[in-house]
């Protein structure tokens, strides 16, 4: 294997489907001792990579490595990268514990790895349970005791959280941070920011197959920047007095607070006292970082926007039209 500078790197990695990029020129890193967060909304690439990743699918160009190498060059893939990309793979007749022992013989693992697994992501109890009458959060503990089995240094998970209740992702969030604590390295999709915002260390964001963010989740939390909400006698007037002080970003909410931003609490008061503003109150606002998400991958699902149209006239084409009475224009009312 060559030199690398990081357990996975992801180099100009495209794939295209006929005329359609499903990822296109996508680059970044995963560093070791981290969890890396890879988002964007279905449809946006994400499974592809890992499939590409994971050598389960060819790039049309590019490379993606682990530990500098393509996966099917490692010489004990199982060892090396634990992951599971699809509940489905399952089998609803089979012991949770036969499924885990199934993997542990095709790896080259011994039969009891799989009940060490089993008690590391707390199933040992229903072990002897077919998978079939698991929970989607149980199933999502199975597939990740499947990755496990070789005691990998890096996992690659598609959606653990997926299903989790607050419970279930309190403990995902722990085991995670855990395996990441040791220097081993952890990559995992998900289609929300808010699902694994609390788990993660730096997140890549794509959006229609290709890179809109990489970043750490404080550099993303500190591009978004807060906001002080005043409560004030005269919040116009406030703002104002704001911007021939230089601060412009300054706008009125809907419940008539003032919300200004790029400056501290410190300076309201003597602005407020100088203008004859009384201030009542001062709140922060604190970064919306699921909003910053969406801004970033709506673009994703933009169309053209539709509105009503009356017909122009009797047999002119398919399609459903309102009744002329509810033009603009005449009609009965």
């Amino acid at each position: 294997m060559g030199s690398f500078s990081a357990p996975i790197e992801i180099r100009g990695l495209t794939k295209t489907f006929k005329a359609a990029h499903a990822v296109n020129d996508l680059s970044f890193d995963v560093q070791a001792g981290s969890i890396t967060g890879f988002l964007g909304p279905n449809g946006s690439g994400k499974t592809t990579t890992l499939r590409m990743l994971l050598g389960l699918v060819s790039p049309t160009s590019g490379s993606a490595t682990i530990n500098g190498a393509p996966m099917r060059s490692l010489p004990n893939p199982a060892r090396t990268v634990g992951a599971v990309l699809d509940v489905g793979s399952l089998h609803p007749k089979r012991t949770a514990l036969a499924h885990l022992e199934i993997y542990a013989a095709a790896i080259g693992m011994p039969t009891q790895r799989a009940a060490q697994v089993l008690g590391m992501v707390g199933l040992s109890s229903v072990g002897a349970h077919k998978t079939g009458t698991f929970s989607l959060g149980m199933r999502q503990r199975l597939i990740l005791a499947t990755a496990m089995l070789g005691d990998p240094e890096i996992l690659v998970l598609d959606e653990p959280a997926n299903g989790l209740d607050p419970e279930g992702m309190a403990w995902l969030r722990q085991f995670l941070q855990t395996f990441a604590g040791s220097g081993r390295t952890v990559l995992i999709s998900s289609h929300a920011l808010r699902e694994v915002e609390a788990t993660v260390d730096s997140v890549v964001i794509v959006s229609a197959g290709s890179l809109v963010y990489q970043g750490t989740m404080d550099e993303l939390r500190r591009s978004q920047r807060s906001r002080l909400l005043v409560s004030c006698s005269n919040p116009a007037l406030l703002a104002t007095a704001l911007a021939a002080r230089g601060i412009i970003d300054a706008q009125i909410t809907q419940d008539g607070r003032l919300a200004v931003g790029g400056t501290d609490t410190s300076v309201l008061p003597p602005v407020a006292s100088a203008a004859g503003v009384t201030i009542f109150g001062v709140a922060t606002e604190g970064a919306d970082l699921e909003q910053l998400f969406l801004t970033m991958t709506t673009p994703q699902y933009a169309v053209p926007q539709v509105g009503y149209h009356r017909p122009p006239g009797p047999g002119s084409g398919p399609g459903y039209y309102g009744p002329a009475a509810y033009g603009p224009s005449g009609g009965h009312r």
